[in-house]
C-alpha cells in the first residue's frame, strides 16, 4: 500500500522539515505532498498533517467511483473530506461546490450509512498531479504543542517542536534502539521523546538541570531515567546520541569541554546528533565523525545547526 503525506512548515522550518523528510523516507520533495510505501504514524512530525492509505487511485472520477461501488465497510459508517482546499493546501486547490460534488459523486456510490460528525471511517479524497486517490485519511495531532509550558524551563532551550522533530531525526525508526541525551538540560528532547514511546535515558552534569528535567518529566506522566554527571561518566553500548550542545547561561564551556563532548559521543554511540549554535566542524573531524546530512534551524537572527554524524 502507498500512503500521500501533507505537510506544512513555517519558512524558517524548511530544512528542518525536509532532513526530517529524508530520514523516514530517504528522500525529500521541494512541496507539501510526497508519496512512499513506508507508513508512518503523522502525529510523530510536528510537519506532517495528515496521512492518506491509498486505496484506489484513477485518472478520472469515474475510475474511484467504480472503486467505490465494491467498497465493503460493514456497519462503520463513513464521511468524505477533501484535501484540495486552503487549510490542507494541496494544490490544485479546488473551489468548494466542486469539492462538494466530487465528494458527493464519491459518497453516493459507497453502499454505508454517512455520519459526518462522528463517523467510524473518514475517507480522505485527493486530487494530485493529475491522479485522483481514495483511501483512509488519519490526521495528525499537535502532541509538541501540550509540552510548550513547562514547570520548568530555559529561554535558550530547544522549542518543543524542533525538539521533535530532532527526535524523528536521530531515530526515525527507533524500535529496538538505545537512545540517550547526554546533556538533557531541562529534558525537552526526553520528553518528546518519551511521548511518542521512545525509550531514552538523560545525563547532564548540572544538579539544577536534572532536577528541572524531572520536574518535566513528571508534569507530562513520565517517569524520569536521568543521572547526574559528564558525558564522560557515561558507558558505552547506544545506537544513537542527542545532544544539544550547551550554551546558556548555567553552563560555561570552554572549546576542550566542548571536544570531550563530542569525542566521548562517538565513544558511547554509533551515530551521534549534534545541535549547535557554532561551527564544530573541526572537533567533529577531531572524533572521527562525519556529517553525513544537516540542516540549518533559524528564529529571526539565531541559529542552530543540526548536524546527523556518524
Amino acid at each position: 500500500m502507498k500512503h500521500l503525506y501533507s505537510f506544512t512548515w513555517k519558512k524558517d522550518e524548511y530544512e528542518l522539515s525536509r532532513l526530517e523528510m529524508r530520514t523516514f523516507f530517504n528522500f525529500d520533495v521541494a512541496g507539501n505532498v510526497l508519496i512512499s510505501e513506508q507508513k508512518i504514524e503523522p502525529s510523530r512530525s510536528p510537519f506532517m498533517r495528515e496521512r492518506l492509505d491509498i486505496w484506489a487511485q484513477g485518472e478520472t472520477i469515474e475510475d474511484l467511483v467504480a472503486f467505490a461501488k465494491g467498497l465493503q465497510l460493514g456497519d462503520k459508517t463513513f464521511k468524505i473530506h477533501c484535501l484540495n482546499n486552503s487549510d490542507d493546501a494541496v494544490e490544485p486547490k479546488l473551489d468548494r461546490k466542486l469539492r462538494n460534488d466530487l465528494m458527493r459523486t464519491i459518497g453516493m456510490a459507497i453502499d454505508a450509512e454517512p455520519d459526518l460528525a462522528k463517523p467510524d471511517v473518514v475517507l480522505g479524497l485527493v486530487f494530485y498531479e493529475g491522479v485522483y486517490y481514495l483511501g483512509e485519511l488519519v490526521h495528525g495531532e499537535s502532541v509538541w504543542l501540550t509540552h510548550m509550558k513547562k514547570p520548568e524551563m530555559y529561554s535558550t532551550a530547544l522549542s518543543t517542536r524542533d525538539a521533535r522533530a530532532i527526535v524523528n531525526i536521530a531515530v526515525p525508526f527507533p524500535k529496538g534502539l538505545k537512545v540517550i541525551d547526554p546533556c538533557c538540560g531541562i529534558g525537552t528532547v526526553l520528553v518528546e521523546a518519551m511521548s511518542m514511546g521512545i525509550p531514552i535515558e538523560g545525563r547532564d552534569m548540572n544538579k539544577r538541570v536534572v532536577w528541572g528535567s524531572c520536574i518535566n518529566l513528571r508534569h507530562f506522566g513520565y517517569e524520569p531515567n536521568v543521572e547526574i554527571g559528564p558525558i564522560e561518566e557515561a558507558n558505552e553500548g547506544y545506537d544513537v546520541a542527542i545532544i544539544d550542545m550547551p550554551y546558556n547561561l548555567f553552563t560555561h564551556i570552554s572549546k576542550e569541554l566542548q571536544q570531550s563532548i563530542i569525542s566521548n559521543a562517538r565513544r558511547i554511540a554509533k551515530r551521534v546528533v549534534i545541535v549547535t549554535i557554532e561551527s564544530m566542524n573541526n572537533e567533529i573531524a577531531n572524533a572521527n565523525l562525519n556529517i553525513i546530512d544537516q540542516a540549518i534551524v533559524k528564529k529571526g537572527a539565531f541559529e542552530r545547526q543540526v548536524l546527523i554524524c556518524e
